[in-house]
């Protein structure tokens, strides 16, 4: 087949449309900077706090209903072995949204955190959240890597593109537009990218349903025609990996700093909450699109506009994402706590770059979606979560517990194996059995169960620890975290505490005034 010229062009016309739009924001953001008496990593990394309504859940939508989004639900449903039932991601995001908005938002946005690691090292100091990091780094690179992969595969099968030169150049553009701008910029590409996202994948709809080439959806759903019927089935020995998948998904998100950047970017806490239940709605809708298949040439050029979109929206978010956790909590607060501004602005270009380089090189490692999406969100969910939610919401937990719990995260999901990287179980949870590819896969829901015993562990161990300081069971010079019990809080800080929650009392009319200027 020769190479799709107007498809060509389409693209070209598209990416020079987000350029564009990252430019323009970029400006926004230097003159709004000027304004600003705050931080200056806190207006790059978080929009001074002021990110507008409607722009923040268009960018809270886009960066999870990116190309892995897409593609995967896609792969899912049209692979012989998976089906639609497979294809989980729309409503787990719904419950990601929910729990967040409702559970994480108030204390992650009332204590003003820049990044979703400050509570870690305020808690636990440096060394063991610098540890804690690495992960929220790791699962960050794979999510650029993912996204990248939906595309360059994309656009090799419908422009017949190179599969290089898709990928390079769609990287190149996502990391110049987020190095000029930061969130400003993401934020507003990511509103032009979700309008192309919901406009091109509606717009395939009719002619999805109605081309020649492919049978009635509605009998190929649950009958054998060209392959196994694509809505899939449940057997009752795989119910508890499905149930493992469902919850990965629908918590592993909530240990992403990509969804705390939105949060901690709103202006109250109530912003950031309707921020969360609005944008859940809009990944079911942008979800169904992706279930369908065959289009007419011409019409799969918007598709394919629809794809870009989706892996621009989320690769921005990562690269931006990993760069505020390095640059905060790594370089400023350990090894340069009086870098100038200008400095830290240097170390997150500079961050951008290495972290979108290395997302850019595993694409060549492997080409399956599924793969980097699950790997990733895999980090999230059984190292991650539990520490977030055990440092947000135990006072218990301390450095001791964590450390365990962390340890035993790693430890007990490298013991169970992972066949898509081809690293075979040591621990074989009830149920485990070979698949028609000759790999053991484990059918219990390991993954949650290694995620309930870190957490467990991080408590438990957090308690005992406590006790045999504070009762002078173990010498206090041995306490290297330092969790003794400490003098109750001074008035001055149940001051400050008072303060910060009488920021919701304006929450009216910041809602007003951010939805009014947009």
């Amino acid at each position: 087949m020769a190479l799709n010229v107007l498809g060509l062009v389409v693209m070209a016309a598209f990416y020079l449309l987000i350029l564009g739009t990252g430019i323009w924001a970029s400006m926004r953001s230097k003159k709004a900077e000027k304004k600003y008496l705050g931080d200056g990593m806190e207006m790059t990394l978080l929009a001074g706090r002021d990110i507008n309504l409607l722009v923040g859940i268009f960018t809270l939508t886009a960066t999870w209903v990116g190309g892995g989004f897409i593609l995967g639900i896609a792969e899912a449903t049209y692979n012989p072995t998976l089906g639609a039932v497979w294809a989980l991601m729309p409503v787990p995001y719904v419950l990601t949204f929910f729990l967040g908005g409702f559970f994480f938002a108030k204390p992650m946005r009332q204590n003003k955190y820049l990044t979703m690691m400050d509570p870690f090292q305020q808690k636990y100091g440096n060394v063991l959240s610098t540890l804690l990091i690495f992960p929220a780094l790791v699962a960050d690179v794979l999510w650029v890597a993912r996204t990248l992969v939906s595309l360059g595969g994309t656009m090799s099968v419908i422009l017949e593109l190179s599969y290089f030169y898709s990928i390079v150049i769609s990287s190149v553009v996502a990391i110049i537009y987020t190095l000029m701008g930061g969130l400003y910029s993401v934020a507003y590409t990511d509103v032009i990218q979700l309008i192309l996202i919901f406009i091109s994948l509606w717009v395939c709809v009719p002619f999805l349903l109605t081309n020649p080439h492919s049978l009635d959806i509605s009998l190929t759903a649950y009958n054998q025609t060209f392959q196994a019927p694509w809505v899939g089935t449940v057997e009752p020995y795989e119910a508890g990996k499905w149930f493992d998948d469902f919850m990965l998904l629908a918590l592993g998100g909530l240990a992403y700093q990509a969804f705390y950047q939105r949060i901690l970017s709103a202006s109250s806490y109530t912003q950031a909450q309707v921020t969360c239940y609005a944008s859940s709605a809009f990944c079911l809708v942008l979800g169904i699109p992706s279930i369908l298949y065959l289009t007419p040439p011409y019409i799969s050029v918007i598709g394919i506009g629809a794809v870009a979109a989706a892996v621009m929206s989320s690769m921005d978010s990562a690269l931006l994402s990993s760069a505020s956790m390095f640059s905060s909590n790594i370089y400023k607060n350990i090894f340069r706590k009086q870098a100038s501004d200008c400095e830290m602005q240097w170390v997150i270009r500079i961050s951008v770059v290495v972290v979108g380089l290395a997302g850019t090189a595993l694409t060549f490692l492997d080409n399956s979606v599924l793969v980097f999406w699950l790997v990733g969100v895999d980090m999230s969910y059984t190292i991650m979560f539990p520490q977030l939610v055990c440092v947000l919401f135990f006072k218990v937990s301390n450095g001791y517990g964590a450390s365990l719990g962390y340890l035993m995260g790693i430890v007990l999901r490298l013991l169970s194996g992972e066949p898509l990287i081809g690293l075979p179980p040591a621990i074989r949870f009830p149920g485990c059995r070979m698949d028609q590819e000759g790999n053991l896969i484990q059918f219990f829901p390991f993954r949650t169960a290694i995620m309930v015993t870190s957490l467990l562990s991080i408590l438990l161990f957090s308690w005992l620890t406590s006790i045999l300081f504070n009762k002078g069971l173990l010498a206090e010079r041995w306490d290297v975290f330092k969790i003794k019990r400490k003098e109750k809080p001074t008035a001055a800080a149940e001051d400050e505490r008072s303060d910060s929650g009488n920021e919701e009392v304006s929450t009216a009319k910041q809602l007003l005034d951010t939805t009014t200027s947009f």
